[in-house]
């Protein structure tokens, strides 16, 4: 399942960092972080419980950019 979310983010390397953290969170099949359109598109792996995912999508996102947001 492929889901995608408003976000907020300062800059385009800050979003590359916001993508390479989602991508290593477990239930996350694939991640890609639009700068110019402040979307993130997440691709689920087989029965990840999605809500959950994302809560561990957005900590590890805030780990590398504390500025960030995703609107969930």
């Amino acid at each position: 399942m492929k889901k995608t979310y408003k976000i907020e983010v300062d800059c385009a390397n800050c979003a590359n960092k916001m993508e390479d953290a989602a991508k290593k969170t477990a239930g996350v099949k694939d991640a890609t972080v639009n700068f110019m359109a402040l979307k993130m598109s997440v691709e689920f792996e087989d029965g990840a419980d999605i809500k959950a995912v994302m809560q561990d999508v957005l900590k590890n996102c805030k780990k590398v950019e504390d500025d960030c947001e995703i609107y969930l």
